[in-house]
């Protein structure tokens, strides 16, 4: 005899299966996660080991642009057409706040020891912390200043890629300022125009020169590189 299923017998068989597709998409999503960072790391060490140009000693610390995320040769990433000796402490998807980045603690203030021994302490970045409260990237910030102490320190924002423009503005003008009240230089990007490619967020190969040049432009400017 075929015994009816009942409503309360449809409705728990219904969320065991809701609760492990849930688990399944949540599991892949950690796995595909951890794959991501775990690319993004081979990435900055292998960036961390190119040296380009010759002159003052320079260490860039930032997020993908400065890794060169998106390029065939890394070592052509924009940090490589300024006229100095410079190193790079990259990693792809972090930024000043704590929690920009998807991969652990990967703030740019955790990264102030490999800036050891610089003339000049390039920190690029903020596109990563659009979406984070303006309270994170303060502290993030502060942090990054209190390791760089005594440092000569420049400061770039993040340009209006396509994908965040809209969320760039109050990204910057809080650098800017916080740049002013440390004394150290700020480089306001947000309205140069450069090649991006197809994701809308990663500059192209000529884009990453464009950035370098104008960057070097503005250091010159200022008296610290050229």
């Amino acid at each position: 005899m075929l015994l009816r299923p009942t409503l309360r017998h449809v409705v728990v068989v219904s969320l065991a299966a809701v609760l492990i597709a849930v688990f399944l998409m949540s599991t892949r999503a950690r796995g595909s996660e951890a794959a991501l960072c775990a690319r993004h790391g081979v990435d900055a060490a292998a960036r961390a080991q190119v040296v380009t140009g010759a002159g003052r000693s320079v260490t860039v610390i930032g997020d993908s642009w400065t890794v060169g995320l998106g390029l065939t040769d890394l070592g052509r990433s924009w940090p490589s057409e300024l006229p100095a000796r410079v190193t790079v402490a990259g990693f792809s998807g972090s930024g000043f706040s704590r929690h920009a980045s998807q991969c652990g603690e990967r703030a740019f203030a955790t990264r102030v020891s490999a800036a050891r021994g610089a003339d000049l302490v390039i920190v690029a970045g903020g596109l990563n912390d659009v979406d984070q409260p303006t309270a994170d990237i303060r502290v993030g910030f502060r942090s990054l200043m209190s390791g760089l102490s005594a440092r000569t320190v420049v400061v770039v924002g993040p340009a209006s890629a396509p994908s965040r423009a809209k969320s760039v503005g109050r990204v910057s003008s809080v650098l800017a300022s916080l740049s002013e009240e440390y004394g150290v230089a700020f480089i306001d990007t947000s309205a140069w125009t450069l090649a991006y490619l197809p994701d809308r967020l990663h500059l192209t190969p000529a884009g990453h020169v464009a950035f370098g040049d104008h960057v070097a432009v503005e250091l010159a400017a200022r008296g610290l590189l050229g």
